[in-house]
């Protein structure tokens, strides 16, 4: 928490044309500011050889981010820095602007697999792994996407049974974060109600639940996903387990039924409505640059009508979509911001970052293509952060339920 608050250097104002820094703390701006130097100083100058190898040095990463106060940042207690949504939000800002990558390792440990243990799990499992992961000492990852199971995780397959006083795991799990370099998973299973003691459910034969796995157990397997084109330089897995065996310890004993694994996904949208604005940012910022230096036809690229023009556009889509999520994040600080709220800035501002980052691509012009510049990274990276965590489609049904009080998910 004290490296958070740090003297750190405050980013360029050239893009807040609307002065919107004033409405920050001082606080916002440190914890900002030192987010950004540290993403300068371990990050940026290795993101795109890392983007380019499809590696990252993640838990190397996780320290670093531990030391600085960021893992869980916006928990109380536990050794998290209790930070505010709106600070937890800028730091996501500066993370992404990095690499999306980068940001993905941070939400999922913090909002992940750090909150529902924070929120459902017992004062034992909080005292056994929170520090430790707030630390970066221990990684955690969340399995809830099946291969059949993205965008309706209520049909999922995995399975728990119960066996004696603990739990057997059978299943698989899909596309997750950390999952290679994790210490622990926490993973969603549906488990056989007890018919004596059944509540949420309401009757049904099985209730999904979560479970605290140890990525070391047997039957525990993470195959890294490779061959892919976006999110390179992120720890990308597939989870299987075979009748892995788990104690009573494993499993999270306020954690029953959908509303669990939703609840941890609108913390991550949360920081997703946030950090995707970094990579508008990044993009913007280098544009700003290149069409600054860039001559063509004897005159600087930036003196053009139509190059302004893309300018002031991406400028005010971009402020748009930042004043969304402050409003949203000083909404939760309050106590009172809705998953449907949540859901709104997770479309804008996905929609608004990967239109930004194509269009700055065609003001670099062939050098956009490049991994000198950063542009079409974050374009590629913005095509998962789009998906991931709810697709534009999903969160557009959000929206139209809560317009219409019809539910058109089928």
């Amino acid at each position: 928490m004290a490296a958070l608050c740090g003297p750190s250097p405050r980013p360029s104002t050239r893009l807040d044309l609307l002065a919107i820094d004033r409405t920050l703390s001082e606080d916002d701006l440190a914890i900002r500011g030192a987010t950004r130097q540290l993403m300068d100083d371990a990050v940026r100058p290795y993101v795109a050889d890392w983007y380019e190898a499809g590696e990252l040095p993640a838990r190397e990463l996780a320290r670093k981010c531990g030391e600085t106060g960021l893992l869980g940042m916006h928990l109380e207690g536990y050794g998290c820095a209790g930070t505010s949504t709106v600070a937890y939000g800028l730091a996501c800002i500066e993370l992404e602007a990095a690499d999306s990558g980068i940001r993905s390792l941070v939400s999922v440990q913090g909002s992940l697999a750090m909150f529902p243990i924070w929120r459902y799990g017992s004062e034992e499992q909080k005292q056994k792994y929170l520090p430790g992961m707030a630390a970066g000492e221990i990684v955690g990852c969340f399995g809830l996407t099946e291969p059949d199971a993205g965008s309706d995780p209520g049909s999922m397959r995995t399975r728990a049974r119960r066996d004696g006083d603990g739990f057997v795991l059978d299943g698989g799990k899909m596309w997750i974060t950390n999952g290679t370099v994790a210490d622990i998973a926490v993973v969603w299973a549906k488990l056989a109600t007890d018919r004596a003691t059944e509540d949420a459910d309401g009757g049904a034969d099985e209730q999904i639940r979560g479970f605290i796995v140890p990525t070391s157990a047997p039957g525990f397997t993470a195959r890294e996903v490779k061959h892919k084109l976006s999110l390179r330089a992120s720890a990308t897995a597939e989870l299987t387990f075979d009748s892995v065996r788990l104690g009573p310890e494993a499993i999270l004993p306020d954690a029953k039924g959908l509303k669990a694994p939703l609840s941890c996904l609108t913390q991550a949208r949360t920081g997703i409505l946030f950090g995707a604005l970094g990579a508008a940012r990044d993009c913007l910022e280098v544009a700003l640059d290149y069409v600054g230096t860039r001559t063509v036809f004897g005159s600087p690229l930036g003196a053009y009508q139509l190059t302004q023009a893309k300018l002031a556009d991406m400028t005010t889509s971009y402020t748009a979509a930042y004043l969304m999520a402050l409003h949203i994040g000083r909404t939760a600080d309050e106590g009172a911001a809705t998953p449907t709220m949540v859901s709104m800035g997770k479309l804008n501002s996905t929609r608004t970052a990967i239109e930004i980052a194509r269009t700055c691509r065609t003001l670099l012009g062939a050098n956009g293509i490049s991994g000198e510049y950063p542009v079409l990274r974050h374009a590629n990276n913005l095509e998962s952060v789009l998906t991931y965590e709810g697709t534009a489609e999903v969160h557009q049904l959000v929206l139209g339920r809560a317009l219409t009080g019809l539910n058109a998910f089928g």
